[in-house]
């Protein structure tokens, strides 16, 4: 509990003020996930209150964690502040204007039917162009610079942020393909085109939470260095395996619930591989906690 928090009391004023944001950003996505639940509303569709939940909560869980990973970055104080700051600005952006147009009873994305439409669709495709840019900088620092002292949790960090460039990637795609769909007369297409890469964009964007966390969770046991890489590294390579075929599943078309059979088992022992190594740190986490409380009572019995 201490190492928790920990992380606010010894966060940057800009990294605060960035999970302060996260924080009201989650908390809209779970007051209209129950807005939802209670009104009995539809959960697909373009005018579905669900995108106002997914919104708060991804943006609200993405914003901390981005805040929380690249707090390990060795970055100049000013471009840190620049970019996590453009990034919560851009994320709060983002939530606003779908849950506004939720409430409006119209869509969020590609809607030009109207010059406020047009504008709202506009101001989300350069809302998640600012995004992007950030990300990049954070990016092209970890690459650089040296970064956390663990390997383990340098490598966690780095490879996090590129899996999210691919999340965000996809996002920039599934608006392209959406923009030109409904440019074209026709705007129902744009939102079967786009959908069709939510899959990919939803598996690649919380790897800037997954990865480092479970970097951060192993320096909590008493696993070496070389032992908290090598899961570290097996982490990376399941994670780096299941989005890439849940990327080709998204491209070609194939629902991932419905893939074929080699592709399903792929995916799936990606997954479990991943979901094993998160279960290695956290159970070498007791005996260390075992430890510290045995010296603890020993101090006491003194």
């Amino acid at each position: 509990m201490n190492a928790l928090t920990r992380i606010w009391s010894d966060g940057r004023r800009a990294e605060r003020i960035a999970y302060a944001v996260a924080a009201a950003l989650f908390l809209s996505g779970t007051a209209h996930a129950l807005v939802l639940i209670v009104t009995g509303g539809s959960w697909l569709g373009p005018l579905s209150m669900r995108k106002a939940v997914t919104f708060g909560l991804s943006f609200g869980l993405t914003l901390a964690s981005v805040a929380w990973a690249t707090s390990f970055l060795t970055m100049r104080p000013r471009l840190r502040t620049a970019l996590l700051g453009a990034f919560a600005a851009a994320s709060v952006i983002e939530v606003v204007l779908v849950s506004m147009q939720t409430w409006r009873g119209v869509p969020s994305h590609f809607n030009f039917e109207t010059p406020f439409d047009n504008v709202v669709s506009m101001t989300l495709a350069a809302g998640g162009g600012v995004i992007i840019l950030t990300v990049v900088g954070f990016t092209a620092t970890a690459l650089v610079e040296p970064g956390p002292d663990a390997p383990s949790l340098r490598l966690a960090v780095r490879a996090g942020l590129v899996v999210l460039l691919v999340a965000l990637a996809t996002g920039a795609v599934m608006i392209g393909r959406g923009v030109v769909a409904a440019r074209g007369g026709d705007p129902q297409p744009a939102y079967t085109t786009a959908g069709s890469l939510k899959p990919l964009h939803a598996v690649a964007m919380h790897a800037i939470l997954v990865l480092p966390a479970l970097a951060w969770l192993l320096r909590f046991t008493p696993h070496p260095e070389t032992h908290r890489m090598r899961i570290v590294k097996t982490a990376v390579a399941a994670d780096a395996v299941l989005t890439a075929v849940i990327g080709v599943e998204s491209f070609t078309g194939i629902d991932p619930t419905a893939a074929p059979l080699p592709l399903l088992a792929l995916s799936a022992l990606a997954a479990a591989v991943l979901a094993g190594t998160g279960i290695h740190a956290l159970s070498g986490i007791e005996p260390a906690v075992r430890f510290v409380r045995v010296l603890s009572g020993k101090a006491r019995g003194r």
